[in-house]
């Protein structure tokens, strides 16, 4: 099980040290883990040494540092995932069938959703399992709209047909909670292969991107 927390954010500075009911949002990831059975080893995967011994402190091992060249903000999950991989498979001497991740900036996870992640991609054989989440119809791509030299126009081009919400079917959005891959798929660096499936979750999920949403996450946590 690998958490991936770099230091650099632009949303929010050190986002992944900020805390929920004095917990950081590393910990609330060491927390879930340590709750669940099926791990070998839970790491933490960072560039910040600050976030390494922060994780240290809820059961994940800082086991290497992050190169600087993967740890900015345009290099995709699975390229850190891989490096993980490929680092920690050497150490150990051994290989990982599948690797387990839980982003930090998902704090709202429950454990039941990530243990019914990894059973499906054993059970089913597949070869990566998503958490979801069901988009509220008023946010339906089909109703999305975009500015094209100063005009307002559908980004679908179909869009105007699109007269009320019967017309719309269920559409879903990863809501980060948890991802879990085959080793293929992370070697391949296949984030959505073509043997996936996913875990709907039925607790409302936010996803930390800026003050407000940290806002929002603890809230719910109070209530």
């Amino acid at each position: 099980m690998v958490v991936l927390a770099r230091s650099g954010s632009k949303g929010i500075k050190n986002k992944n040290l900020k805390k929920i009911n004095n917990i950081s949002l590393v910990g609330l990831s060491g927390i879930v883990a340590s709750k669940i059975k099926y791990f070998d080893l839970k790491i933490i995967s960072t560039d910040s040494n600050k976030i390494g011994i922060v994780a240290e402190k809820y059961g994940l091992k800082f086991k290497f540092k992050r190169p600087k060249n993967i740890s900015g903000s345009k290099i995709g999950d699975l390229t850190v995932l891989k490096h993980s991989l490929t680092k920690i498979e050497k150490e150990e001497n051994k290989k990982f069938d599948f690797i387990v991740s839980l982003p930090p900036t998902s704090p709202l996870r429950k454990v039941k959703d990530v243990e019914n992640c990894i059973k499906k991609i054993i059970n089913e054989k597949l070869d990566a399992v998503w958490t979801i989440s069901k988009t509220d119809k008023k946010y339906h791509p089909y109703k999305a709209l975009r500015i094209k030299k100063n005009k307002l126009i559908y980004f679908y081009k179909y869009g105007y047909k699109i007269k009320y919400r019967q017309q719309l079917d269920q559409m879903y959005y990863r809501n980060g909670a948890c991802y879990v891959f085959s080793r293929k798929s992370v070697l391949k660096e296949e984030l959505l292969p073509r043997k996936s499936s996913f875990v709907l979750c039925n607790t409302e999920q936010v996803s930390i991107d800026d003050e407000n949403d940290l806002k929002i996450a603890s809230q719910r946590v109070k209530n």
